[in-house]
């Protein structure tokens, strides 16, 4: 596994363009056409396109200098073939889209392209999992086997949902090992796994930890998991291009990821993984989200308890207040103050952590983020809802963290200024 790679996926193998029969030939032997091809492809990723909902923002010309002075030289110096930037300024959405979302054929990423989130699926995991203590179908203070009959007599009797959802239970492992593949293996995992440390003392990030949360939470409802996201929770938030399975109408807007040898992969399935990493979503949606998060006042009266119980702040690991699914940092958060909450020891080592007691209640003062991988592709979320800003970063490339978390601060940082109405006499 990559340094940066967080989900475990199988790269798939494509053909090649098909040679034409006779084609005239170039001085370095490619058909002109395949030449033309590759020239527009190139073209395409230093043109981009706007949403138009933002067209009638008087201010919106300048936002999308701000995007694209920052996200051009980002993606050639990653080798990103597409990406799909949002950010939502005082109630005002805009996405740049810029480069393809296939490299073979040349389609251009547009709104209605579908990226893999990877982690930062872990938020709507997150979101649901609060939705069930909001109606009362669980409480975080329960131990994970009270819901979860078959981990009785386990460890899991001393390891509480909130521990689960915080990667606090002992040093769950980051994946599954890999003969764990269906649901009676996945128990037998469970219930053969030791902690390492005591329940709520160290932080070690793991699809198996927040995964379980999830899982668990779906049963309390007493529906699939994948179920309740797409028939409950993203409609509840007007998402209508967001999914955990990606329809077949909708497989031609779902865009390739590139991994390091450049071939088409897409995120392969795993235990858990709808949970952990497994949702693919426009940035246009994905900007409706950061809104509700930013303000969820007009959402029903539970979901948006549960949105702002998922920004409640539980254990403090340096400048980084983990949250559920989010992570959070006193605003203005300097630059390398999230370097090192998203650097890779934090990610993929044990990390002690100070218990907040009682925890930190939501704070539209901090900034909040994530980053999100598969093999194929990198996103990142920020956004400071006491300012109203926010940003999706979604990319067909998984390139490496740092450069996403610097990228994004710059953005933020200029979107923090003042409009251009505020510069005019």
């Amino acid at each position: 596994m990559s340094r940066y790679s967080f989900i475990m996926t199988r790269a798939k193998e494509r053909s090649s363009p098909r040679t034409i029969v006779g084609a005239v030939r170039n001085a370095a032997g490619l058909p002109l056409i395949l030449a033309a091809r590759r020239a527009l492809i190139a073209a395409a990723c230093l043109l981009g396109s706007v949403d138009a909902a933002s067209a009638d923002d008087p201010d919106g010309d300048r936002i999308r200098r701000i995007v694209t002075d920052v996200i051009r030289p980002l993606m050639a110096e990653n080798a990103i073939p597409g990406m799909a930037v949002g950010v939502v300024v005082g109630g005002r959405r805009h996405v740049v889209n810029l480069g393809v979302a296939n490299k073979e054929t040349g389609g251009t990423v547009t709104g209605e392209t579908l990226f893999e989130l990877g982690s930062v699926s872990k938020t709507f995991t997150a979101t649901l999992a609060a939705y069930a203590q909001a109606t009362g179908a669980l409480s975080f203070s329960e131990a994970a086997s009270k819901h979860l009959p078959a981990l009785a007599g386990s460890a899991f009797d001393g390891i509480s949902l909130l521990d689960l959802g915080t990667y606090t239970a002992g040093g769950l492992p980051l994946q599954f090992p890999n003969a764990v593949t269906s649901h009676d293996g996945m128990i037998a995992f469970y219930r053969g796994w030791r902690p390492r440390y005591a329940p709520g003392t160290h932080r070690l990030y793991a699809n198996t930890s927040i995964g379980l949360f999830g899982f668990i939470a779906a049963a309390s409802m007493g529906r699939p998991f994948g179920e309740l996201l797409e028939g409950k929770l993203f409609p509840a938030l007007g998402l209508s291009s967001t999914f955990v399975t990606v329809p077949p109408a909708r497989m031609g807007d779902y865009a390739y990821g590139y991994a390091k040898d450049d071939k088409p992969v897409r995120v392969t399935p795993g235990m858990l993984d709808s949970e952990a990493y497994g949702i693919k979503a426009t940035a246009g949606d994905m900007l409706r989200f950061v809104e509700a998060n930013i303000d969820p006042s007009g959402l029903d009266d539970m979901l948006g308890r549960a949105i702002r119980t998922t920004q409640t702040g539980y254990f403090k690991l340096g400048g980084m207040v983990q949250g559920l699914g989010w992570e959070m940092y006193a605003d203005p958060a300097d630059l390398d103050t999230l370097l090192v909450g998203n650097a890779a020891g934090v990610i993929l080592e044990a990390n002690p952590v100070v218990r907040l007691d009682p925890p930190l209640s939501p704070n539209p003062g901090m900034l909040i983020d994530k980053t999100g991988s598969t093999n194929g592709f990198g996103a990142y979320f920020a956004f400071v809802p006491a300012k109203r800003i926010g940003l999706v970063m979604m990319a067909n490339r998984n390139y490496p963290i740092p450069n996403r978390v610097k990228a994004a601060h710059k953005i933020l940082s200029a979107l923090d200024g003042p409009t251009d109405a505020a510069r005019a006499p």
